[in-house]
């Protein structure tokens, strides 16, 4: 009777594992997706080496190191090494002073800060252009982008310092260390990855934006290339300069990952979750909230009081009903589709990535982001090309549009959705399994129920995303196409700022509700 028990002990177990081992392992369908659209997102890296072959080694040299290459190197090199520092001791800085110390309003400091980035850069751009008409060049790239991109870091910097076990801080203090020397040897160094992450994010915003820049009348290698294409179509120069700017991007990604190094950053063992005490300011209270006064009218106030100024000087005739309902319906459309093929797709690439730890787990997961990091122009510049050569027929289509959506926003779709199948305890798969229920009804009903808020959260930052790009809309969208963003982007570079204004602010509006669902997310991730 023992040994039959034992027996039969023996078959459930090993009927459990080969269950396990199927629920766990991907299986050759999401393989064969997930390797699909590695492929797919390698079309434009292909397009810029096969342009470099096709165009000839010789002229291609003579297309790169020429002059104007090197304005536009300088010109994009500088604004990074000028901008990128800005945002760090600004997102930072602003970080410590809402999280450490007792600065009046510090719970509603929070979101406010978090809020610029419901702002497109362009829109930003336009508020400032239009409070100081005489801004161009550099200092005007740096001002608008600062403005535009330090929440960057504020809010991975905000979600490090409330992580932070402040015993560590205390010991150092109570060893005689002064809080500079405290920030500068115990903290600073526990945010490096919160730094080199929002660092590399504004990097890669600032090589791909183009509607702030020509505002402002700075050339950088997009707007170069936007010329390009606008003169020659998709002619050698053009892809030149992406080649350049693809290389750009390659070493700014390359940086980043050296830099962050293989240190550990999380504490041993669970510790005692608590507050840190927070900093009395005294005497600098006044100075600090003129600080972060300063900050949230230059980065919020421009802007929204420059639409309602234009608004307001505009009057009824600027609300033009039918041409705002058809810009919002095509956006809303254009949007939806994207968000939904692409959080979609992100499910067999984050399925992979949680339940493999194999090389090729890595390669799928990394080649969606190596891709993403691209300006939008390059992908554009890339489905242009490979439509009209090998599919006439899907030139300036919404396909076309779609797809290139796909590319470039995929991973913002991967990281909501990874984090919500990490969640998913595979027991209940296992046991829905073993009760006979096939691999999709099992996905269906027990997967996908319980990843439905991250997918939710994944195609909102999809759907917001796509509502305000400007730069890849522009080169694909099909004649007669008219977003949110290219509405206001012609009209507003006909000057006709007073038209533009409700554009600029219904983009503002839809982005909103995602910028707040950012800053939660931030919040619950800290455990607060």
């Amino acid at each position: 009777m023992a040994g039959a028990k034992a027996e039969v002990r023996l078959t459930v177990a090993v009927r459990t594992a080969v269950v396990a081992s199927r629920v766990g392992r991907p299986g050759p369908l999401v393989a064969t997706v997930a390797v699909l659209l590695v492929a797919a997102t390698f079309v434009p890296l292909g397009y810029i080496v096969s342009t470099i072959f096709s165009t000839g080694l010789d002229q291609a040299a003579q297309l790169v190191f020429r002059p104007r290459v090197g304005e536009l190197l300088r010109n994009t090199a500088g604004l990074v090494v000028c901008t990128v520092p800005i945002c760090v001791v600004l997102g930072v800085g602003l970080a410590w002073v809402v999280e450490r110390t007792a600065v009046p309003g510090a719970a509603w400091w929070g979101p406010v800060l978090a809020a610029p980035l419901a702002v497109p850069a362009f829109v930003n751009s336009y508020g400032w252009v239009s409070v100081f008409p005489t801004m161009h060049g550099l200092s005007a790239g740096v001002v608008i982008s600062t403005m535009s991109y330090f929440p960057l870091v504020y809010l991975p910097a905000a979600a490090t310092l409330r992580r932070l076990d402040p015993s560590v801080e205390e010991s150092a203090r109570a060893l005689g260390s002064g809080p500079v020397a405290v920030f500068l040897r115990i903290v600073l160094p526990q945010l490096r990855l919160a730094i080199l992450g929002g660092g590399l994010l504004i990097s890669l915003h600032l090589l791909a934006e183009y509607g702030a820049f020509v505002m402002v009348r700075f050339d950088t290698f997009t707007t170069a290339i936007f010329e390009q294409y606008q003169s020659s179509f998709a002619g050698p120069a053009g892809s030149m300069l992406a080649g350049v700017l693809v290389l750009c991007c390659l070493v700014l990604l390359a940086g980043e990952a050296g830099a962050r190094g293989n240190a550990r950053y999380a504490r041993i063992g669970s510790g005692a979750p608590r507050a840190a005490t927070r900093v009395r300011l005294g005497l600098g209270t006044i100075p600090v909230l003129a600080a972060l006064t300063a900050v949230t009218v230059g980065a919020l106030g421009v802007p929204l009081w420059t639409i309602g100024r234009w608004l307001r000087l505009g009057g009824a005739k600027v609300w033009d009903l039918g041409e705002i309902t058809q810009a919002l319906g095509q956006t809303v459309a254009l949007a939806a589709m994207a968000a939904l093929i692409t959080t979609l797709c992100a499910f067999p690439v984050a399925w992979i990535a949680v339940r493999s730890t194999s090389a090729f787990a890595r390669i799928i997961e990394g080649a969606n982001y190596i891709t993403s990091s691209l300006p939008g122009i390059v992908i554009a510049l890339a489905m242009v090309t490979v439509t009209i050569r090998w599919a006439p027929p899907l030139y300036q289509t919404v396909a076309m549009v779609v797809a290139a959506y796909v590319l470039m926003f995929l991973p913002r779709a991967l990281v909501s959705v990874r984090a919500g199948l990490a969640q998913v305890p595979i027991g209940l798969e296992e046991v829905s399994r073993s009760l006979g229920q096939s691999g999709v009804v099992t996905f269906l009903r027990v997967t996908l129920r319980l990843t439905a808020p991250a997918a939710a959260s994944a195609g909102a930052l999809v759907f917001v995303a796509v509502a305000t790009e400007l730069t890849a809309t522009l080169l694909l969208a099909p004649s007669g196409t008219r977003t949110l963003a290219m509405r206001f982007w012609s009209l507003s570079g006909e000057l006709d700022y007073a038209a533009a204004a409700p554009y600029a602010l219904i983009m503002i509006v839809a982005a909103v509700p995602v910028t707040y669902l950012l800053f939660t997310q931030s919040r619950k991730a800290a455990g607060v």
